[in-house]
């Protein structure tokens, strides 16, 4: 499957922003004061639930950005080489050509 170069910088935006967004989120869950994260300095049920969302959206993300880079690059790689960038289904292009 190909990916067209706006959706793979889509891609790519999406798993910079969702590390951005969750190490944020992760830094102030560490750090908090309410008494929600932690109980007498022992970690909470609020803070292992939140800590695993932070694990598997980061995970997420950067598979998400991975996928995306991957697309960007081939992008670039077909430019460099005049490989074009025809993102139409292969089915098509025979139908023209026949």
């Amino acid at each position: 499957m190909k990916l067209s170069r706006p959706v793979s910088w889509f891609l790519l935006a999406f798993g910079v922003w969702s590390w951005v967004v969750w190490t944020t989120f992760a830094k102030n869950l560490w750090k908090d004061g309410s008494g929600l994260a932690f109980d007498d300095g022992k970690p909470t049920a609020y803070f292992w639930v939140h800590l695993t969302l932070a694990i598997v959206s980061f995970l997420l993300g950067t598979a998400i950005g991975v996928i995306g880079l991957r697309g960007v690059r081939a992008h670039r790689a077909a430019a460099r080489t005049g490989g074009g960038t025809d993102e139409r289904e292969p089915a098509s292009r025979e139908r023209e050509s026949a």
